[in-house]
């Protein structure tokens, strides 16, 4: 009679972390996103509910229902695992599910998970820092709800080093200018990674000049700085679902 927050990563189902995928795999009830990829819910045994509660443009539930759904669920008995896109805590709103359940008396565990802010440039070979090349990273939402305040972009661009933005694709022009407007080099390098860690990941390297015009779309994380120039690596992912439950414990 739990509820389990899980981070399950930017995508691929070998990236989830052990406990994860024994949680999944033994959970009564899953609560999804609708990011989560198909390896992942693939994991759950047949006779788990499977809900989900992805938010789409004109289709979404709002958080509030979801909590409230969360501590509905909690107090029903069985355990439940509530999966949550790279980490619980990154831009996931599992603080504010955590709260609800605390509020309620509700049992929870959290269990962390790969954020796509690391992870989704790595799968591109860009690694968020490199030595000479940038000493820190900062990961910003280019999406905030209405009525809380603006990112300050200016500022970001003096900070320095590189600059992750999650849910950014609709404002990448806006971001741009304002980054410019910061001081920003016109020719910053830009990567941008579409479905990171899938088979669908696809990479476009652009200028920060360049990124309102670059052919990007969600989901896509968007990396800002001298290292989105780099390329070190190629990223394999896993081919089908089905390879991904071979090493998967099964429920007792």
């Amino acid at each position: 009679m739990t509820v389990h927050l899980v981070g399950c990563g930017p995508g691929d189902a070998e990236l989830l972390t052990v406990r994860a995928a024994r949680l999944i795999a033994t959970a009564d009830v899953v609560v999804h996103d609708r990011l989560v990829g198909p390896g992942v819910l693939a994991l759950a045994r047949p006779g788990a509910e499977r809900i989900d509660v992805g938010k789409a443009p004109g289709a979404s539930r709002s958080q509030e229902l979801i909590n409230a759904l969360l501590v509905e669920l909690g107090r029903g008995g069985g355990e439940v695992v509530r999966l949550k896109g790279g980490d619980p805590f990154v831009f996931g709103r599992g603080g504010e599910e955590a709260m609800a359940l605390a509020a309620a008396g509700v049992p929870f565990t959290v269990v962390p998970g790969i954020t796509s802010a690391v992870a989704v440039p790595a799968a591109a070979g860009v690694p968020v820092t490199h030595r000479g090349v940038a000493a820190s990273f900062t990961v910003v939402t280019g999406n905030r709800a209405p009525g809380q305040p603006p990112v300050d972009w200016e500022a970001l661009a003096r900070v320095g080093g590189t600059i992750v933005v999650l849910m950014g694709v609709a404002e990448r022009a806006a971001i741009a200018e304002r980054l410019l407007g910061g001081g920003l080099d016109p020719t910053t390098p830009v990567c941008a990674v579409m479905a990171g860690t899938s088979t669908e990941q696809h990479v476009v390297r652009t200028t920060l000049a360049g990124l309102g015009a670059a052919d990007v779309t969600n989901p896509a994380t968007i990396v800002i700085g001298a290292v989105a120039a780099l390329d070190l690596g190629t990223w394999s992912p896993t081919a089908s679902p089905a390879a991904a439950t071979l090493a998967t414990p099964t429920r007792p």
